[in-house]
């Protein structure tokens, strides 16, 4: 039927994604004659276009709003997909393999900007982003986890990860008072701009920042952020996409690709251009 040699990334808004630059350089210098596309996927019609997929296809790549629908459909889940309930990635073949890089892409931004262990944390907003950042918090130390929603109730999911994590997760309002943390993890949709007088109150106390947002950049939360480092989101689009690769050439995320530092490189540099 021939090789599985055809990829892409699903979302909705898809346009703006940088994936296709960074997938391709990769394949490009692996030597790999992989297709990678980007496809705009709704929510509802999820279901249709992956039971369209052929034998031609390898994976997927998954971004909001997708990540929970593509869980749901996994036959075979990774450890930190199952704890999120989030996956963004699905391997295709006898079997729908799912997996969440997206923490250990949060793990390695952290990491390549020098921080290797966190104790207290803090994460703005309660979303499958959020979820993936409290996993990625817990496996860089933290134990004590301070949550920010504006629905309350929307963190109750992250309380659950953070009870099975043996981590303490604690839930409050934007306007509450803000006490020192190591790190504080911005998972907010781009663009937002929080009330000047929460913003700076959450810079005072926030340590290391890290923006999941990365278009535009700085985001206005980092614009005013007066503690380094600022970590960009586009450290973890790029190293959770490393991940990706690893999973299409390996089937697992913690295999590293042959010359990794060489292509990881290479991946920046496409993405740049871009």
């Amino acid at each position: 039927m021939g090789e599985r040699s055809r990829l892409a990334v699903w979302g909705d808004p898809i346009g703006h994604s940088r994936s296709p630059a960074l997938h391709r350089a990769a394949y490009a210098r692996l030597g790999l004659g992989w297709e990678y596309e980007r496809r705009r996927v709704d929510a509802a019609g999820f279901a249709t276009a992956l039971s369209g997929l052929d034998r031609t296809w390898r994976g997927l790549s998954l971004t909001m709003p997708l990540k929970e629908r593509a869980h749901d459909a996994a036959g075979d889940l990774d450890a930190h997909a199952r704890l999120t309930g989030a996956v963004n990635t699905l391997l295709l073949g006898a079997r729908l393999r799912g997996f969440n890089t997206d923490v250990g892409g949060i793990v390695d931004a952290f990491r390549g900007a020098g921080v290797h262990a966190l104790d207290r944390v803090r994460i703005l907003g309660a979303g499958a982003t959020a979820a993936s950042a409290l996993v990625a918090a817990r496996e860089l130390g933290a134990d004590r986890v301070e949550v920010r929603a504006r629905r309350p109730e929307a963190a109750q999911r992250l309380q659950r990860i953070g009870a099975a994590l043996a981590a303490h997760v604690s839930v409050v309002p934007f306007d509450a008072s803000a006490g020192d943390v190591d790190a504080t993890i911005a998972t907010l949709p781009s663009g937002t701009a929080l009330d000047a007088a929460v913003a700076e109150a959450l810079t005072a106390a926030g340590g290391v920042l890290f923006e999941a947002a990365y278009a535009p950049w700085p985001s206005a939360l980092a614009a005013g952020w007066t503690t380094t480092p600022v970590i960009s989101g586009f450290e973890m689009l790029l190293h959770q996409a490393v991940r990706q690769i690893r999973i299409f050439l390996n089937g697992e995320q913690d295999v590293p690709l042959p010359d990794e530092d060489v292509i990881v490189a290479v991946m920046r540099r496409a993405a740049m251009e871009d």
